[in-house]
């Protein structure tokens, strides 16, 4: 069998290797552990060496043999982000610290290493950085928090529900005649968000009278059949139907669906045939509807950061694009050198507080990911923590979306001692519209006129089990936090939902299990209500407590390979228990993009061994291309 590529070249070091398509296959079925997959990785780095069209064609063609997903789902998610993971492979060594982040963030197989250690230059507190004013206890104010809203332009009523794609209800040529399940004009927990339910969520928030916060994610999750005129068609309709409901502002956060290839946002404006300024050109444009000139500059200029102050008020909104810190990013594996500030979006938001600081004002940050995330790396939460420390007196609140639930983080003064005592500051994780991870829902915050701090969030939602739903779904009041919550801990009638709050209700749940598995229920608004049992508990209190990465308790658990594994972190444990389950339960807000089917390759060969041969024989027929489908369809 013929050498595929003599020489690889390593920083440092070059040898030789004499790889055969049996060492990508072996490669493959042994990655079990953070050792096999780096030895995986030097298979794959000489891959990506012989160009993007042999690394592309390969992976997608092997997507195929092993019937990972349909043909259109293999070539075209392969064929979109392929070519940037196979840049990165070029670029690093297969043994290095960034290695081990690839292998961590995409695979599952390492543990993720030790923060790489920096300090982020900040300014001495100055005489302006007093404590945080007081309620005068004037009346609140209401502002809506609306996220992860995913609408999918091509959702077809009556379409298959219960197909054998990521995400079903559209007429796809190959699905079932007659459907097996049709999809329901307003939506189906198999599908993402048709234009109808956005619709209603929009008149759902135009009913609260007041301004909103959203956090991002417009493009539905079919990542594989989305480009560049999608993502710009999709995010254009959707703020021309915002500017025609709502007569209040929103202020926007950038999704890391936000873009074509899906979490395609590079570090160099440079690189070739990638690009994201377009991304932050339209957004510039479109979202000057609600900000101001200043504001659209700086969302062009900032990698689609920028700063308001909401009107009415003395509170500076600081949106910040967090997908520059996004494991499923690839052009963050893109050098063994770390970047500490891609982009510069930890800067932007220092000197943002700064300037908010030295006028006597509050801040709100608002972002797509939350930074105590699993998808997050540990080096930028740890800096981001860094800035939290800092200005924790500024900020009023922290708002985010992405994990697709209902959640909470916490930020402490000391992460050794997290206690009521060194907590600093909370993060709101809101609920999404698409009915893949839930009921479709919103929050509604009640906030304090003086502090800007949040008094009461009121969760409101859409009964998908309602007999009336696809008929008109109707809005209504789930739960209020502060009724929920503050009996358990003693609330005072006065007092804010702030962090000691929340660590406070994470203490009642380690002793109130009714109270916990309400949190639990919560989380997907009872839909996809997932068993979680003592050590899920204890992880996901954990998560609660953890607004910095590297404290999230989240820990890889090798020994199966990674197609075996689905997440263990948190609640989401064991399968979920509905007879509507999604088809991708582990992959909320990625879909199945590159990063899940390569966590899907090992696993497919590993149990299928006699599989083994046939993608032998397909990698066998490598020169320097693959000669696509017809190589395919002859095995």
């Amino acid at each position: 069998m013929h050498s595929l590529l003599p020489w690889i070249l390593l920083p440092g070091l070059t040898y030789a290797v004499n790889l055969k398509p049996i060492d990508l296959v072996q490669g493959f079925k042994n990655a079990v552990d953070c050792d096999s997959c780096h030895a995986l990785l030097v298979p794959l780095k000489a891959l990506a060496e012989l160009g993007d069209s042999a690394f592309v064609q390969t992976l997608s063609a092997t997507c195929q043999v092993l019937k990972l997903e349909d043909e259109d789902v293999c070539v075209g998610a392969i064929g979109e982000q392929g070519p940037i993971l196979s840049h990165v492979l070029r670029n690093i060594s297969p043994f290095g610290k960034t290695a081990t982040k690839l292998c961590e963030g995409t695979f599952g197989l390492c543990q993720a290493p030790a923060v790489n250690t920096f300090t982020i230059p900040l300014s001495p507190p100055g005489p302006a950085a007093k404590s945080p004013p007081k309620s005068t206890g004037r009346p609140t104010f209401k502002v809506v928090h609306f996220s992860d809203v995913h609408i999918d332009r091509q959702y077809v009523a009556g379409s298959d529900a219960n197909c054998k794609k990521p995400i079903c209800c559209r007429n796809f040529a190959d699905e079932a005649k007659p459907p097996r399940e049709p999809a329901g004009r307003f939506g189906n927990r198999n599908c993402d968000s048709p234009g109808g339910l956005a619709k209603s969520l929009l008149q759902e928030i135009a009913s609260h009278l007041t301004w909103s916060i959203f956090t991002g994610d417009v493009v539905e999750a079919a990542v594989w059949d989305v480009n560049r005129s999608e993502v710009t068609s999709d995010i254009g309709l959707f703020n021309e139907e915002i500017a025609r409901a709502l007569k209040a502002p929103v202020f926007p956060a950038i999704g890391n669906h936000d873009s074509a290839p899906v979490n395609n946002f590079p570090l160099d404006d440079a690189t070739a045939s990638f690009d994201a300024q377009w991304v932050f050109d339209l957004a510039g444009k479109e979202w000057t509807h609600w900000t101001n000139s200043t504001a659209s500059t700086q969302v062009t200029h900032f990698s689609g950061s920028y700063s308001i102050i909401a009107p009415g008020t003395n509170l500076r909104i600081i949106s910040i694009n967090t997908v520059y810190w996004y494991k499923q990013n690839f052009w963050l594996y893109d050098s063994d050198s770390p970047v500490h500030d891609p982009r510069g979006i930890l800067e932007f938001l220092a000197n943002e507080l700064q300037a908010a600081e030295d006028a006597g004002q509050r801040a709100w940050i608002i972002g797509h990911m939350p930074p105590g995330s699993q998808d997050a790396f540990s080096d930028q939460s740890n800096y981001y923590d860094q800035i939290i420390q800092r200005y924790h007196k500024t900020v009023a609140g922290q708002f985010f979306g992405h994990t697709h639930y209902d959640e909470f983080e916490i930020a402490y003064s000391d992460y050794e001692n997290r206690a009521i005592d060194t907590v600093i500051s909370v993060a709101w994780i809101a609920p999404a519209l698409t009915p893949r991870s839930g009921n479709p829902a919103l929050k509604v915050y009640d906030v304090d006129p003086d502090t800007y701090e949040i008094m009461d969030s009121k969760v409101y939602f859409s009964n998908m089990d309602d007999p009336e739903y696809q008929i008109k779904p109707e809005w209504k009041l789930y739960y209020s936090a502060r009724d929920e919550y503050g009996p358990l801990v003693n609330l005072g009638p006065t007092a804010p939902l702030d962090a000691r709050f929340w660590h406070a209700v994470t203490e009642a749940m380690e002793k109130n299990e009714t109270a916990f598995q309400r949190y639990n229920e919560f989380m997907t608004r009872g839909a996809h209500v997932r068993t979680c049992d003592a050590g899920c508990k204890k992880s996901a209190i954990c998560q609660m407590r953890a607004a910095r990465a590297e404290n999230n308790c989240h820990v890889a658990r090798p020994g199966l390979t990674f197609g075996d594994t689905e997440r263990q972190d948190g609640i989401q444990t064991k399968p979920m228990n509905t007879p509507t389950a999604p088809a991708h339960p582990q992959s909320q807000c990625e879909g199945a993009g590159m990063g899940y089917l390569l966590s899907q390759l090992a696993g497919k060969v590993a149990r299928e061994p006699k599989l083994e041969e046939r993608m032998s024989r397909l990698l066998s027929q490598l020169e320097t291309t693959i000669p696509g489908p017809r190589v395919v369809d002859e095995l």
